[in-house]
C-alpha cells in the first residue's frame, strides 16, 4: 500500500511539473495584448511590406496596407494559433483578416506560418507565408 501511494504522488508530482500557466512569455511570442494601439513604424518597416505587399494588396489605400500590415504583426507577435486579427479600411469594403499558426523554432527564432485574407469591394483573397522573428522584436517574412 505505501508503495502505491508513493508511486501515485511522485506520478501526479511529474504531472504538476509539467502544467504551464499559459502566459508563454518566455518565448516573446504572446508578451502583449494583441488589442493594443498601433505599432511603431520601425516594426513595420522591417517586416517590408510583409503579405499585403503582394498582388492582394493591389487597390488598397497606403493607410489600408498599413492597417492590414499592423494585423499581421498583432496575429504573428501576439494571438494564440488559429486566432484572427481584423482589420478595417478606409473604403467601403475594404477589410481582412490574420490568422497564424502555432510557432516553433528555428535555430533561435520563433517563426510562425500565417494566411492574410483581403476583401477589397468583392470576394475575398488569402495569401500565405511564414515569418520568423528577429532579436529587436520585428518579424521578417520569409517567402
Amino acid at each position: 500500500m505505501r508503495i502505491r501511494l508513493v508511486l501515485v504522488s511522485g506520478l501526479l508530482a511529474g504531472i504538476a511539473g509539467c502544467s504551464t500557466t499559459g502566459s508563454n512569455q518566455g518565448s516573446g511570442v504572446f508578451a502583449a495584448n494583441a488589442a493594443g494601439g498601433k505599432v511603431s513604424s520601425s516594426v513595420i518597416a522591417a517586416m517590408g511590406g510583409g503579405l499585403v505587399s503582394g498582388s492582394i494588396g493591389v487597390g488598397l489605400s497606403a493607410d489600408e496596407k498599413r492597417n492590414a500590415l499592423e494585423a499581421e504583426y498583432k496575429a504573428l507577435e501576439y494571438t494564440a494559433s488559429g486566432q484572427a486579427v481584423g482589420w478595417k479600411g478606409d473604403q467601403a469594403g475594404h477589410y481582412g483578416e490574420v490568422v497564424a499558426a502555432q510557432p516553433y523554432r528555428v535555430g533561435s527564432q520563433d517563426c510562425r506560418q500565417y494566411a492574410q485574407t483581403v476583401h477589397a469591394g468583392g470576394g475575398g483573397v488569402t495569401a500565405r507565408g511564414t515569418a520568423c522573428r528577429n532579436a529587436d522584436g520585428s518579424w521578417s517574412l520569409l517567402n
